[in-house]
């Protein structure tokens, strides 16, 4: 995991490549196509607008503000994809309320082997969440594609036989109506899961540690 963290982009370097390819009519990823670079257009334009108008909500400040942790948050997207613009903005501004938590972004398609490690019911979906421990770089979770109501809308669509481009439009329109709450609701309840997890593994590790000085004492 730490070669990753190494060729990641913080959030400003990430948007700042995604403004400089739509000023040369492209995206991220090999597909380079015109509905491609378009997507991207969109997207960057839906993320602007989230990073001004999102608010989280009181318990969710509260809640990420009283996590005392040192986490990295590798986050695994692409600038032509809705469901990262969506989400990304709201993931940024609950990162932002906590010092000890850090954002790094890599693209999937230039990191096939990393994403194919957290696959989404066998796809490589995106954004994909990576909880790090920023001490031993140890996996405390994961989240993504998308909240979990937007995801069973997906696969009930899907199941459906409706058209890929018809259920994005229903997936915004479920975004629009949703207002990030369910996003917010899920990292409160997942973020409290892994602090625990991280807290349960330094206590294992301290005891190990401790252990290892009494058996030097002793010898």
């Amino acid at each position: 995991m730490e070669n990753y963290l190494k060729k990641s982009l913080s959030y400003a370097e990430y948007v700042k490549l995604i403004d400089d390819l739509l000023l040369e009519g492209k995206t991220t990823g090999p597909n380079q196509s015109y509905a491609m670079f378009n997507y991207g257009k969109l997207n960057r334009q839906r993320m602007h607008r989230l990073e001004k108008t999102v608010e989280l909500d009181a318990e969710t400040v509260f809640s990420i503000r009283s996590l005392d942790v040192n986490w990295i948050w590798l986050v695994i997207a692409e600038g032509w994809c809705g469901d990262a613009a969506q989400n990304i903005p709201i993931v940024e501004k609950m990162a932002a309320e906590n010092g000890g938590i850090e954002t790094r972004y890599l693209l999937r398609d230039e990191n096939l082997e990393l994403i194919d490690r957290y696959l989404t019911n066998g796809a490589r979906s995106i954004p994909k969440l990576i909880a790090l421990d920023a001490d031993t770089l140890d996996v405390l979770g994961t989240w993504g594609a998308r909240p979990k109501a937007a995801q069973e809308l997906f696969y009930k669509l899907k199941d459906q036989g409706i058209e890929k481009p018809q259920i994005m439009e229903q997936l915004q329109r479920w975004y629009n109506d949703d207002r990030s709450r369910s996003i917010q609701k899920e990292f409160r309840e997942l973020t409290a899961e892994w602090a625990e997890k991280g807290h349960a593994s330094l206590g294992s590790r301290e005891s190990r540690n401790s252990l290892k000085s009494l058996e030097s004492l002793a010898s």
